[in-house]
């Protein structure tokens, strides 16, 4: 009997996909009803096996179709009980599982279901996820996985932002043009116009020697009190030097009262603080700018009240200076404000101010703060005779440029006879500071041919 059960069921199987509507519950329990006492299965089963063969649709009917006919024939011959209870099992399982299949759409799996799993007729049960498969319409054939796509990544774009209008700043005027560099005559002084600020109207008189050299160097050279750029030319040796070694010379000219320089006020001992120092600051920058001087090879000297001022000049714009010569000078900012070298009571030019090697240091780093480059080498001329500054001033000015330079005040060598007989030359550090004492020199220096001597050190 289980084998036949077992091909029923078959059966049934086939049957539910290919010929549910004619085996609805309502039909099926109606076919039993009318069985005979042989409790016949519905009478509408030949009739179907007939004509799906008439139609020739009997081939796409699995052989099941064809074990349940042998299967009800083989039931007529058994005894009536045990074909009622065998026929009754059968439609029983065909009912029950018409009632139970999942409808279009419905779940049929997943992980933890515990439903139903077979599918209306023409319907297959398609596996979504793991957790949920769903009644679909399709072929009957294995279904690949149904992936979700991820939504599109979608970058944002960047905000859209409307560039403001330009704004339009106001313009100031073009500046003036510059004028065209003047022209300098050689073998002769020729005054220098328009080079710049020029607060205190300090004249600049240039001599250009007849041979001069590729980037010539510029030698500054500031007349005592009561002198002018004409007589310190024609009196001193400087122009000798320069027809000699090709380099360019700036003879400054002063207004001040009696001639003497500006060396005492606050804008003259400051940085681009105006008075005779900016004026000859704004020469020099003038001359590099324009003519193409070497900026390596620009020096000062002077005497007296130029020597004063020589030291000012270092002092105050050590960028613009490599080297400085002071003939019978007094250190900076030794001179009381509003003095000048003709006045003895003062305390400087009388030998009486004394101060300690960085009081004098400080006086220097004071003029120009913040600056942290080299400072001019200095060398420093004084006689022992000098009637109008007093020769404790050499020492002064030696203390003040060996502090500058951060050297000792003790000499490296001492070399008498130097450059000629009464002169004794002294040397500071590695030659940053060198000094010449004159036994009995007054105080109208350089003497004759000594010129020379500072030219050497400056390396014109």
């Amino acid at each position: 009997m289980s084998a036949n059960l077992r091909r029923v069921e078959a059966a049934r199987e086939s049957l539910q996909y290919r010929t549910h509507e004619q085996f609805s519950p309502s039909r099926t329990t109606r076919a039993f009803e009318k069985g005979t006492g042989r409790h016949s299965l519905p009478e509408e089963l030949p009739g179907m096996v007939e004509e799906n063969d008439k139609s020739g649709r009997a081939a796409n009917l699995d052989s099941n179709m064809l074990d349940a006919t042998a299967a009800y024939s083989e039931l007529q011959s058994r005894p009536p009980a045990m074909a009622k209870f065998t026929t009754l099992l059968s439609v029983v399982a065909l009912a029950l599982t018409s009632v139970n299949a999942v409808p279009l759409w419905g779940q049929c799996g997943g992980n933890g279901y515990t439903g139903s799993t077979q599918c209306d007729a023409g319907l297959i049960c398609v596996r979504l996820n793991d957790w949920y498969s769903q009644c679909q319409q399709g072929s009957g054939q294995p279904q690949p996985p149904v992936t979700t796509p991820a939504p599109p990544v979608t970058t944002p774009a960047p905000p859209v932002t409307t560039p403001a209008p330009p704004v339009t700043t106001p313009q100031p005027p073009p500046p003036a043009t510059t004028p065209p560099a003047q022209e300098i005559p050689a073998g002769q002084l020729t005054r220098l116009q328009n080079f710049g600020s020029n607060p205190s109207n300090v004249q600049i008189h240039v001599y250009k020697p007849s041979s001069i050299k590729a980037g010539a160097g510029l030698l500054v050279a500031l007349h005592p009190c009561g002198g002018t750029a004409q007589q310190y030319f024609s009196g001193f040796g400087w122009r000798a030097q320069a027809d000699q070694r090709g380099f360019l010379v700036f003879y400054g000219q002063t207004t001040q009262p009696q001639n003497c320089w500006d060396v005492t006020s606050s804008a003259t001992l400051r940085h681009d603080g105006g008075s005779d120092s900016l004026g000859i600051a704004n020469a020099v920058r003038y001359a590099i700018r324009t003519w193409g001087i070497d900026p390596n090879k620009v020096f000062v000297t002077g005497t007296s009240s130029g020597a004063m001022m020589t030291n000012v000049m270092a002092g105050v714009y050590p960028e613009l200076f490599k080297a400085g010569a002071v003939f019978a000078g007094v250190g900076l900012g030794c001179l009381q404000t509003g003095n000048t070298p003709a006045f003895p009571p003062d305390p400087c030019a009388a030998g009486n101010r004394n101060l300690t090697p960085k009081q004098w240091g400080d006086l220097v780093r004071a003029a120009y703060p913040g600056y942290t480059g080299p400072y001019p080498r200095m060398q420093i001329w004084h006689g022992t005779a000098d009637p109008i500054l007093n020769i404790n001033n050499f020492q002064e000015q030696v203390e003040q440029w060996t502090d500058v330079h951060g050297i000792s005040q003790t000499p490296a060598s001492t070399s008498p006879g130097t450059p000629r007989q009464s002169w004794t030359k002294t040397s500071y550090g590695s030659g940053q500071v060198e000094a010449f004492n004159g036994q009995g020199a007054g105080h109208g220096l350089p003497e004759s041919g000594t010129e020379a001597t500072a030219i050497n050190f400056f390396g014109l």
